[in-house]
């Protein structure tokens, strides 16, 4: 499974590397690649990642959610 997750707020690579840790702190999640320029995240799972948890992992490193789309 890998979805794209746009997210709002993240101005240095401090903001990006926080939410990389963060989601792979997420139960299921094997890979999380944040682009800064890009204001998204992408993420490879094993596993059936509910975007809920994602939101929430990204939410407690301080940022927020905009879109999450999978492909």
């Amino acid at each position: 499974m890998r979805k794209i997750i746009k997210i709002k707020g993240m101005t240095c690579g401090h903001c990006s590397a926080r939410v990389e840790k963060m989601l792979l702190n997420v139960e299921g999640i094997t890979d999380a690649v944040v682009d800064l320029a890009g204001e998204n995240a992408i993420i490879k799972a094993e596993e059936v990642v509910t975007d809920e948890a994602i939101r929430e992992a990204v939410d407690d490193a301080g940022y927020e959610v905009i879109d999450i789309q999978s492909q």
